[in-house]
């Protein structure tokens, strides 16, 4: 009990002077979570669509896949970026392994399907009389699918949430693609991690409450979005 007394105390004293290591390692996390979840949405949300309104030969297939992927371990992810990005890799011109860049594709790769599937499910629960009223009003097919997203908006912000929730607190293929370089690739994660292996308790217990209110606050300010423009509506 006093060691999580203690690591509460650390958590504090670190916000409240300001720790630069730990205000860089924090803004970092943020930074390549919120890269990473942006691309997860260019990437889901069109890929979803498709998926929930376009009829294709092995689209169940496709679609099994992608649930399969919202499951996907972030270890395996980490591998097979790391395979691309390495220096004999497909991609190792790139020079990015190793590097805040490589994280961002990492956990990009581990939100698409959670927010791909997500998309998709809450297309297919919409009234179908609400599509066929779109189509009779004689909207064409970009403000067909507009209207649609338009119509599932709340889901849509749960399916960010959800994305973002998975990518922040993941620590495998930030370990792998990112090294846990300090001063470079270093997120809460692996630094938390990291102070375990080293026997600082207080210190992980520290970082770890600093990633859960982080984690929080992102969370907190999406789902007063979400909510308020659930109220408007």
């Amino acid at each position: 009990m006093e060691m999580i007394w203690q690591g509460i105390l650390a958590a504090l004293r670190l916000l409240i002077t300001g720790d630069p290591e730990v205000m860089e390692i924090t803004l970092l996390t943020l930074r390549v979570s919120t890269i990473g979840t942006l691309i997860s949405l260019l990437i889901g949300i069109p890929f979803g669509t498709v998926l929930a309104l376009k009829a294709f030969p092995g689209r169940r297939v496709v679609l099994s896949i992608v649930n399969t992927g919202m499951g996907l371990p972030p270890v395996v992810v980490g591998l097979w970026v790391s395979i691309f990005l390495w220096r004999s890799g497909p991609f190792g011109f790139l020079n990015i392994m190793y590097t805040p860049t490589a994280i961002i594709i990492a956990q990009a790769i581990i939100a698409s399907p959670i927010v791909a599937a997500l998309t998709c499910a809450a297309l297919q629960q919409t009234n179908p009389k609400l599509r066929l009223q779109i189509k009779a009003l004689g909207a064409t097919r970009l403000q067909y699918v507009w209207l649609l997203l338009k119509e599932v908006r709340y889901s849509l912000l749960a399916a960010i949430i959800a994305g973002f929730g998975a990518i922040v607190s993941e620590i495998g293929a930030s370990m792998a693609v990112g090294g846990n370089i300090q001063g470079q690739t270093r997120v809460l994660t692996t630094a938390t991690v990291l102070e375990v292996s080293k026997g600082n308790f207080d210190i992980a217990i520290a970082l770890s409450i600093i990633l859960c209110l982080l984690a929080y606050g992102a969370t907190l300010c999406l789902t007063l979005l979400q909510q308020k423009q659930q109220g408007g509506a």
